[in-house]
């Protein structure tokens, strides 16, 4: 590849990240793989290295801001979700990346590179812009990217389990522990419909309806979430899957 066709790969890689470079050179070894690299040290692998935790960090600290009811375990799985190579990959794709990584000739007859590669794309993408441009650039990149799975990431993985976040947050601020009631049911056996409460501290709240009193709970649990204002009041309820 001749020096103005490289560069102006680079300037199409620079408008897709969103990113002006102040040394191209970090760019340009970030998009190196250790196919055609003279040596490992010459590729992007220290870049993905540096990338992968830049990444975990700025996911872990965009999760502890939007899911304060969560603890530690449920965190940690969405973060592996986000964070897994598939994760990246899809990213990687969605930008059309791929393109712009320099491989092997063995590599270059391939009609998709591995996941692993595109994934360790994005990786050393974040590095690059990390060393380039600071925690900053490379912060704004990576909430970019993950903008739409950070939305889906609580419905995804969690199936709106309002049991568990009502219970954290009146263990934690209330002091107290809920408790469900079964007001009602109706039906036949083999097709009954339950309606039940929460109770908090002495504090009934509106109850719910549902075709099982797993669906009623967390029904009732989102209603005491809204009366407590810990869900917007436009929210509405999807029951959690099986």
């Amino acid at each position: 590849m001749n020096k103005a066709n490289q560069a102006d790969l680079l300037a199409q890689c620079e408008k897709i990240i969103k990113y002006k470079f102040k040394d191209i050179s970090i760019l340009e070894k970030g998009l190196i793989h250790s196919s055609v690299a003279d040596s490992r040290q010459a590729s992007n692998e220290r870049l993905e290295f540096l990338g992968d935790s830049i990444l975990g960090m700025i996911i872990c600290h965009a999760l502890f801001e939007r899911f304060p009811l969560y603890m530690e375990g449920e965190l940690t799985k969405i973060k592996s979700h986000l964070v897994s190579r598939r994760a990246c990959a899809k990213i990687t794709d969605n930008l059309d990346l791929s393109r712009f990584l320099i491989v092997g000739k063995g590599m270059n007859n391939l009609a998709k590179l591995p996941l692993s590669c595109r994934a360790a794309l994005f990786e050393s993408l974040i590095g690059a812009l990390y060393v380039d441009g600071g925690e900053k650039a490379a912060k704004q990149f990576i909430l970019r990217c993950y903008k739409v799975l950070l939305d889906e990431a609580d419905a995804s993985l969690h199936q709106e389990n309002y049991k568990s976040m009502l219970q954290q947050y009146a263990q934690q601020v209330l002091d107290a522990t809920p408790t469900y009631e079964v007001l009602d049911e109706k039906g036949p056996d083999h097709s009954k419909c339950f309606e039940v409460c929460v109770v908090i501290d002495a504090n009934q709240f509106k109850s719910a309806w549902g075709s099982s009193k797993k669906e009623s709970e967390q029904t009732a649990a989102f209603n005491a979430l809204k009366a407590l204002e810990l869900i917007e009041k436009e929210a509405t309820f999807r029951p959690m899957s099986a």
